[in-house]
């Protein structure tokens, strides 16, 4: 057994890309994409008609209404692969509007909806600020379902719990990334490996955070750098994980152990944790890793949106 079969047995595999083609030879359940993704994607030859296609048929129309539209192609093409859900991200340009989040997410749903594609196989994605928090707890409440990305720290993880969001996207490979570059010289990367990966760390105790107290919400780890970092997560919920470390699982017969355990969590000692709007900023602005990287993702995924945006302008 390879060990991206052997992982399947205690995590539910999903690719992350927007590039459909790849996805296949893995088998995973779900898919996710992002901004960034679906600006490569679109750049490829075989892609490029999407983009022409949204751009001729919907005209006239709003450049962000041709977004979506785009946005919706890719996820119903991924969607024709895939057993399970894709995850559609909303516009990162809006990460501090509630109302205008909640509004967008709404549209990706009803035009997915009149694709014939069922409500509870798309996820809307949504950055982890907290005006993000409050728009997933909304739409939640309207039977639209959430992916809370762009998320580096415990109080986000705590806030999206509180608002009862189905999944969660902590983001290891950029936690293990800010570590790193701030320790410079003196980073030992062998003491910072498998458990000890400070992004997997951070996965693993909000994964015990969540089974301890019963919280439904589901966690998925996004954003790895190496395969290490994929197996030390083995029994997560979900792991998201591009077409290249997908490959290099499915290329490696070493063995593969559970190594979070959702029992093990129940018999934990930890504290119970609350935040209102007021403490849930003072956390998050105490923790500098986790300031600097959701304001950085959020910079990145507009900067990638903009692109996009000169693409559809051109075509």
């Amino acid at each position: 057994m390879n060990q991206l079969d052997a992982l399947k047995q205690f995590t539910t595999v999903v690719a992350d890309t927007g590039d459909f083609k790849q996805i296949e030879a893995f088998q995973p359940t779900d898919a996710t994409t992002n901004p960034s993704l679906i600006l490569k994607a679109v750049q490829k030859p075989e892609y490029r008609s999407l983009l022409d296609d949204a751009v001729a048929e919907f005209r006239g129309r709003t450049l962000d209404e041709i977004t979506d539209r785009l946005l919706v192609r890719f996820g119903c093409e991924i969607l024709a692969i895939i057993p399970g859900r894709v995850s559609t991200e909303v516009d990162a340009r809006l990460s501090f509007n509630t109302s205008a989040t909640v509004a967008r997410a709404e549209r990706l749903i009803e035009l997915y909806q009149a694709q014939g594609i069922h409500i509870d196989r798309v996820l809307i994605k949504v950055a982890a600020t907290w005006e993000g928090i409050q728009a997933a707890a909304e739409l939640e409440q309207r039977g639209i379902h959430t992916n809370l990305t762009l998320l580096f720290s415990h109080c986000q993880a705590v806030a999206c719990g509180q608002a009862k969001v189905q999944l969660i996207s902590p983001f290891v490979g950029r936690i293990y990334d800010w570590y790193k570059k701030s320790a410079g010289s003196a980073w030992v990367e062998a003491d910072h490996t498998g458990a000890n990966d400070p992004g997997v760390k951070s996965v693993t105790q909000i994964f015990n955070y969540y089974k301890k107290f019963g919280i439904a919400t589901e966690v998925m780890g996004a954003s790895f750098r190496n395969v290490g970092q994929i197996t030390a997560l083995a029994g997560c919920d979900l792991l998201t994980i591009s077409p290249e470390l997908l490959a290099e699982l499915s290329g490696s017969t070493a063995s593969l152990s559970k190594a979070l355990d959702a029992q093990a969590a129940l018999a934990l000692d930890l504290p119970h944790l609350s935040y209102d709007e007021t403490t849930f900023r003072f956390a998050l602005n105490q923790d500098a890793m986790a300031t600097e990287k959701l304001a950085e993702g959020i910079r990145a995924f507009c900067v990638d949106a903009g692109k996009l945006d000169q693409l559809l302008l051109a075509a």
